[in-house]
């Protein structure tokens, strides 16, 4: 996770659903790496997650796990499954999931670079 993190391209694209997709305007890119303290805290929102995931907890982890980063199911729909390790040590079959970055870590950093406003 570290690896895939330590360099992000952000190309900030319009994304009113009004505008037609070949009308977006596209703004300037950013080539973000994160300070200490995000590295910090995409650290132990990766080991929280993997703790529960090692210790047979996958169906447990919500949204409210992590506070920058989150595990989502990311399967086209609920029939597409893969096996986990459960809470008794067997095999079960439960969604596939990836690491996603928080709406409001995301928010917030690319405000700090494009100086934009953030609630």
């Amino acid at each position: 996770m570290r690896h895939k993190l330590q360099r992000v391209l952000w190309i900030p694209v319009e994304g009113e659903r009004t505008i037609p997709l070949a009308a977006r305007r596209v703004g300037a890119p950013l080539l973000w790496s994160p300070d200490e303290d995000e590295e910090r805290q995409l650290r132990m929102d990766w080991e929280e997650l993997m703790d529960l995931i090692v210790l047979g907890e996958v169906e447990r982890i919500t949204a409210r796990h992590g506070e920058v980063l989150q595990l989502r199911p990311k399967a086209a729909n609920s029939k597409a499954l893969t096996e986990a390790i459960g809470a008794r040590g067997e095999t079960i079959l439960t969604l596939p999931r990836g690491f996603y970055l928080k709406k409001n870590f995301t928010a917030a950093l690319l405000a700090r670079h494009f100086l934009l406003q953030h609630d």
